[in-house]
């Protein structure tokens, strides 16, 4: 199984001092190109200061049998979702630290039979393992490592390490104790594992200076199997919110080391816990006399399979329960933490600002183009597969909080209570991301395949673009920064509800774009696609467009908005002439109202593009004949959706032009997928010389049960296919944020095009995956408060 690293890094991160510290730990490791893929999930858990527990591996990889093990995996993580913390899951998977499993991740490291060699780790074991590329699973010590890191205040386990039975003379003694003193993180446990001695472990605590407190009524502190040890801790406590609190005072005093609560196993294991504990004393005489304490790491895993065997299993149901129990605690104490949080914050009060990770690091001098060997090493020019030229923005959203005077509070000349959010977006950006995420997921060597050209500005906000590109692993080495120039920022304000009352975009910068300079990127590096916004200017669009017809390389043209669309135009009218098999422009993006207006501007004055002899030509050999329109008119009788038929019929098509309109812009663009949103998507192209007769259209005729018409036109050297393809059900309330579904959808077509070798659209059946792939994306996205949703990582893999 190869496992890929998914890039992930905190898309954004809280900036008051009450998460500064931990979130900048973190990035500091990413910026370090540390092989550590944070969870989508947790990303936006921890960005948005919500409750997570942090959940050992060890458990499932050496602690339980299969399929125990895996039941038991699932089962703790829906506890902690029960309490309304999120679960992060921690292990190495291909020498990558993974901060959150997926279920594939969890199954496949919980197929112990399968993968035999997955290693214990601890602290030692940690690099080492890593540059060997091993799995494993994290005993307490590594997953408090990686909680520190991460910023997870919270970590539920089973059973402490401590020090062994004879501890005194052979001096073994768990890293989990001193780990203790080095990470500030709660650890939830059953106290410390029967199987150690308990009393030596509690001193030793107390000489760390670690706090030690029952989880409980009482300061007996637990002995794993029984509620009672025989041994007090010298604090108890016996609610979440007071441990929470202890915690915080912890980093409000800035302690560094952590905490242990051990929390007694359910009253109902009691009983049966005396049982057990002679089996463990029969167990450990076993130990000695087969050597098997001198065998370090391995003597846990031995005895607690030992112990089961001597109590029939009946360890196994009790070692279940208490890690449960624990994992219901931890949530509980988690979410309290997090309340404190968000109740506190000294450097904001009442204003939470989500800030992008920020580098530090001088910039240069006029029209400079980012430097790649510095942040992600020499890449090789044939790597690059994709260009995308245009706009990349950093996107502000500020949100005043419902206030008791009213809204009317937002129109007086000062500030207000809220939020602050930052972002990365820009046309261009947001679908080199796309693509750049869905190609790393599906094919690791395309992970440096996508280029992102776009100006930006020697100031913070170019810093951020700078910076945040990189974590999430795209490259930066097409961006060109121009001394002076403000970068691009859009900047939204909302009201309580989340309307638009106003804003300001600056993007002027994107005027400053030189074409020449593109050019010489597109020389060095070869691409076989070139993507478009419609934000770059129309004099540098037909230089582009130019280059990418007499160069043979396909050209993507996203329209951006309505006003921006017909940017293009001109670049197309100066290529009419040069072939016709190949419109000027492979591939273009519209949604409905954009398709219209490029549709009326092509046929207007100035340019007038449909006089012209080159698009007279192309249109008589498709031919369209009186079967082609009473087709049409069958399908605008289908519904958008079998399943909903609220949505209405495709009448559209007819009674708006949108089929005819599509059919006469085809000499100008080969193929052209339209976003019309809640009812789907509509595909018109054309097939073309050579390819009208090796493409698979060639056998494929009109099918209205599968929402397609396919016109043969003269000789076979054209042929017209315009097909339906009915939109993914998404409920309007899982809708958050509509600004890059669009954009996530064309990513995502591109990437499809890259891993097919752009043969998506000569095979329907691979053009109907593609465009349902682009779908998933952008609901992903619809689902997110990003502009490309972390997720998409996610769904590629499966």
């Amino acid at each position: 199984m190869n496992w890929r690293s998914s890039h992930g890094t905190l898309r954004s991160l809280s900036f008051s001092a009450r998460r500064r510290q931990s979130s900048s730990n973190l990035l500091d490791s990413l910026r370090k190109d540390a092989p550590i893929d944070v969870h989508p999930e947790i990303q936006d858990s921890l960005a948005a200061g919500q409750a997570v527990v942090a959940l050992e591996s060890t458990i499932i990889t050496h602690g339980m049998p299969q399929p125990i093990n895996l039941e038991t995996a699932r089962s703790i993580e829906r506890i902690v979702r029960s309490t309304g913390a999120i679960p992060a899951t921690i292990a190495l998977l291909g020498g990558r630290i993974k901060i959150g499993l997926e279920p594939s991740e969890l199954e496949y490291l919980a197929d112990t039979k399968s993968h035999p060699s997955v290693e214990k780790l601890s602290r030692r074991d940690i690099a080492p393992a890593v540059v060997q590329k091993k799995d494993g699973g994290t005993t307490c010590s590594a997953t408090l490592i990686f909680s520190a890191l991460a910023g997870i205040k919270v970590f539920a386990t089973g059973g402490l390490g401590g020090v062994h039975r004879g501890g005194e003379k052979s001096m073994d003694v768990s890293a989990d104790l001193n780990e203790l003193t080095r990470c500030p993180v709660g650890l939830v446990s059953a106290g410390v594992k029967s199987i150690l001695d308990i009393g030596r472990t509690l001193e030793y605590l107390e000489t760390l200076g670690v706090p030690v407190l029952s989880y409980a009524k009482t300061n007996d502190f637990p002995a794993f199997y029984t509620p009672r040890s025989g041994f007090k801790a010298p604090w108890h406590v016996n609610d979440p919110e007071a441990a929470a609190k202890i915690l915080f005072t912890h980093w409000q005093i800035g302690m560094k080391n952590g905490a242990l609560f051990g929390v007694p196993i359910p009253e109902r294991y009691e009983a049966v816990g005396e049982t057990l504990q002679q089996a463990v004393e029969a167990a450990l005489a076993e130990a000695d006399q087969n050597g098997m304490n001198q065998r370090g790491k391995e003597v846990t895993p031995w005895l607690l399979k030992r112990i089961g065997e001597l109590t029939n299993g009946a360890s196994l149901a009790s070692n279940i329960a208490l890690v449960e129990n624990t994992a219901l605690v931890g949530g509980q104490i988690a979410v309290e933490y997090a309340k404190l949080l968000a109740q506190n914050s000294d450097d904001y009060k009442d204003c939470n600002v989500h800030i992008l990770g920020r580098k530090d690091k001088p910039v240069k001098s006029p029209i400079i183009r980012m430097n790649d060997a510095e942040t992600q090493g020499d890449l090789s020019l044939s790597q690059t597969q994709l260009v995308v030229v245009g706009s990349a923005a950093v996107d502000i959203s500020t949100m005043a909080k419902a206030s008791t005077i009213g809204d009317a509070a937002l129109n007086l000349h000062s500030t207000s209570p809220g939020t602050v959010s930052v972002t990365l977006g820009g046309v261009a950006r947001n679908i080199a991301e796309t693509a750049h995420r869905v190609l790393t997921s599906h094919a690791p060597r395309l992970s440096v395949a996508t280029m992102l050209v776009s100006p930006v500005g020697d100031d913070a906000f170019g810093r951020v673009l700078l910076d945040e590109m990189h974590h999430i692993g795209m490259r930066t080495d097409g961006l060109l920064q121009i001394p002076g120039a403000r970068s691009a920022v859009c900047n939204m304000v909302l009201d309580p509800a989340g309307n638009l009352t106003g804003g300001v975009a600056d993007m002027d910068i994107i005027q400053l774009l030189d074409g020449q300079t593109v050019l010489e990127t597109f020389e060095r590096h070869k691409p076989s696609i070139i993507a478009l916004d419609g934000n770059v200017p129309p004099t540098v669009l037909k230089t582009l467009v130019k280059y990418g017809n007499e160069n043979q390389i396909d050209v993507l043209y996203e329209p951006t908005s309505v006003i921006k669309s017909t940017a293009i135009l001109p670049a197309v009218a100066s290529c009419l002439e040069l072939s016709d098999t190949r419109s000027p422009i492979t591939y273009a993006t519209p949604n409905l109202l954009e398709l219209a207006r490029l549709y009326h501007a092509s046929r207007a004055e100035p340019l007038n593009l449909t006089s012209h002899n080159a698009w007279w030509r192309v249109i008589d050999n498709f031919a369209i004949s009186h079967k082609f329109r009473m087709e049409l008119e069958q399908l605008a009788k289908r519904n958008v959706s079998d399943d909903d038929v609220s949505k209405g019929s495709l009448s559209f098509l007819v009674d708006d032009g949108i089929a005819q309109m599509a059919v006469n812009l085809l000499p100008f663009f080969q193929k052209i997928v339209i976003k019309c949103g809640e009812r789907g998507l509509i595909v018109a192209m054309r097939v073309s010389g050579l390819d009208a007769a090796t493409s698979q259209w060639a056998q494929e005729y009109s099918n209205l049960f599968r929402r397609r018409i396919v016109a043969h036109g003269k000789s076979s050297r054209e042929i017209v296919v315009l097909l339906h393809i009915p939109a993914l059900p998404l409920p309007k309330e899982s809708i958050v944020n509509v600004t890059g579904a669009g954009d996530t959808l064309v990513g995502s077509m591109l990437a499809s095009l890259l891993l097919h070798k752009k043969s998506i659209f000569s095979h329907p059946s691979l053009l109907d995956d593609a465009m349902h792939a682009g779908q998933q994306a952008a609901v992903l996205t619809l689902k997110s408060s990003h502009a490309v949703s972390p997720f998409l990582a996610s769904m590629a893999r499966d």
